[in-house]
């Protein structure tokens, strides 16, 4: 008998649907969206009031699903955020890197915290790496996250998507691990995921003395435009602030825990996690004071 690709990719959909997370296709063989960009949008059909993203997209109902599925053999995505989900990546080191896999950081990070690795809904992703599936605690909307939790360990929640079980790509399929249903995200994980609270406006306070008057002008002016920066650059511009005032640490100008402490305060002002700010300043500052080149030749 024929395998048909299209019937177990349209069976992978409905099954992730009748779980009630809403899917939507990916591109045949890929993890990529098959949805039109926003500068393609024909303004038409489902988007005729305006452009509709993957997110706002994606559905449960089994006859939008069969009607996509039946066209073509589409990759599945589920987006976690309409979902109620929270998905922790563990990903796998790549070009034969000795860094240890999400797997393993993942593991020491419950040891760690005194909690067991929690079983829940697992799937085996094409790289070999998993995906563990949790509900979202109730009226959280926690964001998606990259190396916040530890190296090769991400999550996806809202703004994200996984790529559901029964997908195929040139690396492998995506397999679902045992039975089990997603479990609710744990407590203290969801600590270390959701974001710090907002932090009233107003002026930076920096120390009026740790720091030469150069280093305290550039730290002021890089806080600032960290707390300025648009939401989805907030890491991209607090890694490239701090990796601009790392030289005045490596030139001895300014104490390196002023640095971290006006970068933390700056990042979780704007919103991001206490524990992204802390790995994205350490990485910017340490890349920094690694590369930076006498005063007299700066």
């Amino acid at each position: 008998m024929t395998h048909d690709p299209r019937s177990a990719l349209l069976r992978a959909a409905l099954e992730a649907a009748e779980r009630g997370w809403p899917v939507f296709p990916l591109r045949p063989g890929t993890k990529r969206p098959a949805l039109h960009r926003e500068d393609r949008c024909p303004a038409t059909g489902p988007c005729a009031a305006g452009h509709l993203k993957w997110e706002q997209r994606a559905t449960t109902d089994p006859a939008r699903i069969r009607a996509a599925w039946s066209s073509r053999p589409f990759n599945v995505g589920i987006a976690t955020g309409p979902a109620g989900l929270v998905v922790i990546d563990l990903d796998r080191p790549k070009n034969g890197s000795d860094t240890p896999c999400g797997v393993t950081t993942f593991r020491a990070l419950c040891e760690r915290a005194a909690q067991p690795v929690p079983d829940t809904y697992r799937v085996r992703t094409a790289s070999g790496g998993e995906h563990l599936y949790f509900t979202a605690p109730e009226g959280a909307r926690l964001g998606n996250t990259a190396g916040t939790i530890g190296e090769l360990v991400d999550s996806r929640a809202w703004g994200g998507y996984v790529v559901a079980a029964g997908s195929t790509t040139d690396t492998g399929a995506y397999e679902a691990v045992g039975d089990r249903g997603a479990a609710p995200l744990p407590e203290w994980l969801h600590t270390v995921l959701k974001p710090a609270p907002t932090r009233p406006g107003g002026p930076l306070g920096l120390p009026a003395v740790d720091g030469s008057r150069a280093a305290l002008a550039a730290l002021r002016a890089e806080c600032a435009a960290v707390a300025a920066s648009p939401d989805k650059q907030r890491n991209t511009t607090l890694n490239r602030c701090a990796f601009k005032v790392g030289r005045f640490v490596a030139w001895g100008d300014i104490p390196r825990h002023v640095v971290e402490e006006a970068f933390q305060g700056a990042g979780e002002g704007r919103g991001l996690t206490a524990a992204e700010c802390r790995a994205t300043i350490r990485s910017a500052l340490d890349s920094s004071i690694r590369k930076a080149r006498p005063r007299e030749a700066a």
